[in-house]
């Protein structure tokens, strides 16, 4: 049975009380939500990355389990954030409690036993026969959510520099990436990447986007966190641009399955097909920049959709490789 294992963390110093006072002083719908009526004057922690030209470094070891993944402070933000918030109990369920393996075989498919999910899970609002659909005020989206679920706003660097900022004020007028928790966990760490949460974009893949994830998983830096995206009718939920992310400290089967190559593009990125495996899937690497990658790997994504054809894709070895599955058409 596989163990949840926990990584040294540090919790910030951002002072939720401020963020309360600040809404409960500026009115607002009285939820200290993400939407305008409550976001003006507050203020989150701010991660700001460094964007790289390549994606470089000796921090990622995927497929060496004989070491240790180094504890980095981005990482070490996001589980103190994270494990904050599980010990004020803003999730449904213990997800650390859930029973998981690897299923004996060929593949080795890790298996979870998660009640909490399938009970608590919130159902889906929006038909599934349809990938692009107009994003609905109405329905869930993630400015309802409180100020308190999430961890912190993810935004480039101005200076070129790594910075963070325990406390800085949200710029409503360029509306903020953030990483919020999610609060139906599949895994120890489990968070949401909503690039431009106040523009209420629907669940659809724009290159901006696609390489702020992208940038996620190379600043992350760590082979056991893992990005993926879920398209309307690939099991997405909710129709609100997002991207889930979280920890398993074990390689997925996916990332050990064979390959062939189909082609190398002129900007340097490799598009191989999956062998032997039980799915069909492309796989993306290498490229000149990390924008190559992104741009690749994004206007896949968007042909598809174009094209009512759901897909899933998965970021994996710290943003070197990105596995894309398409669907059966709707």
């Amino acid at each position: 049975m596989l163990r949840i294992k926990r990584v040294p963390t540090i919790v910030s110093n951002y002072q939720k009380e401020e963020g309360e006072e600040v809404a409960r002083l500026g009115g607002g719908c009285g939820r200290n939500c993400l939407n305008k009526c409550c976001i003006q004057g507050a203020k989150l922690p701010l991660y700001a990355f460094k964007r790289e030209n390549k994606i470089v470094g000796d921090r990622c070891l995927a497929g060496d389990e004989s070491r240790e993944p180094p504890v980095d402070f981005l990482e070490s933000l996001l589980l103190g954030e994270w494990e904050d918030r599980m010990q004020r109990g803003f999730f449904r369920y213990d997800v650390t409690a859930c029973e998981t393996k690897v299923i004996p075989g060929d593949y080795g498919f890790i298996a979870q036993l998660n009640e909490g999910r399938h009970l608590k899970k919130r159902p889906t609002e929006f038909r599934v026969d349809k990938v692009l659909q107009t994003f609905d005020g109405n329905k869930f989206n993630f400015t309802k959510v409180g100020q308190e679920e999430v961890l912190f706003q993810f935004e480039a660097s101005e200076d070129g520099e790594v910075r963070f900022f325990p406390s800085a004020p949200v710029d409503v007028e360029n509306s903020p990436s953030v990483v919020a928790i999610n609060v139906s966990p599949i895994e120890y760490g489990h968070v949401l990447l909503i690039p431009r949460v106040l523009e209420c974009l629907p669940q659809r893949i724009d290159r901006d986007s696609f390489c702020l994830a992208l940038y996620m998983a190379v600043e992350a830096g760590n082979p056991y966190f893992r990005l993926g995206y879920n398209s309307l009718g690939a099991f997405a939920t909710i129709n609100h641009l997002h991207f889930q992310a979280y920890y398993l400290a074990v390689p997925f089967p996916i990332e050990k399955a064979p390959t062939k190559k189909i082609a190398t593009l002129d900007g340097g990125v490799m598009i191989s097909k999956l062998l032997n495996y039980p799915v069909r899937g492309l796989v993306f690497e290498g490229g000149n920049t990390v924008e190559e990658l992104s741009n690749t790997i994004s206007d896949a994504c968007i042909c598809l959709q174009d094209n009512n054809i759901p897909y899933n894709v998965l970021i994996a070895d710290c943003g070197r490789r990105i596995f894309l599955f398409p669907q059966a058409p709707c």
